[in-house]
């Protein structure tokens, strides 16, 4: 019996156990004369970045980082900018050594995105903008592409 409680005990997990805004602006410095021209596709540049720190042994701070400037179409005139900050401790426990970059760079901000995707998303449309909807990401195709880039870059 003993025995089935230290392999329980020494089994993997983690779970999301708060979520919060560490950091939010919202700028629209073309308003309120652009919301008075007509329209047209704008133009999105969108930067993401993940960040993750450890807080004690079981605990870890992941986020995601959003900074993106909407302008017109001719690039004349900024819509909006938006820079956002969403975060959440993450418990983890019993993850292996060799696991724990992928767990903190894919499980993790998968979890999160759709969360920090709403905020971008409810702020632009209490800014007076249409819904700022970001594509979904593939956090497990960047976290491959780093790690390829990073053995490139070790045998070079």
């Amino acid at each position: 019996m003993a025995e089935t409680n230290e392999k329980q005990a020494a089994h993997p997990e983690f779970r999301m156990q708060k979520m919060y805004t560490k950091d939010l602006s919202f700028e629209s410095p073309s308003a309120p004369a652009v919301f008075l021209d007509g329209g047209s596709e704008p133009k999105v540049e969108l930067n993401l970045q993940l960040n993750n720190k450890k807080v004690d042994d079981d605990h870890w701070e992941v986020s995601l980082e959003i900074n993106a400037k909407v302008t017109a179409d001719d690039g004349a005139k900024t819509l909006f900018i938006l820079e956002l900050e969403h975060a959440a401790i993450f418990w983890v426990r019993n993850i292996p050594e060799e696991h724990l970059a992928m767990v903190l760079a894919v499980d993790c901000p998968t979890l999160l995105f759709p969360f920090t995707r709403q905020i971008a998303s409810q702020v632009s449309v209490d800014g007076g903008f249409a819904p700022f909807l970001m594509e979904p990401v593939n956090f497990m195709a960047l976290f491959q592409g780093a790690k390829k880039q990073e053995q490139e870059q070790t045998a070079n």
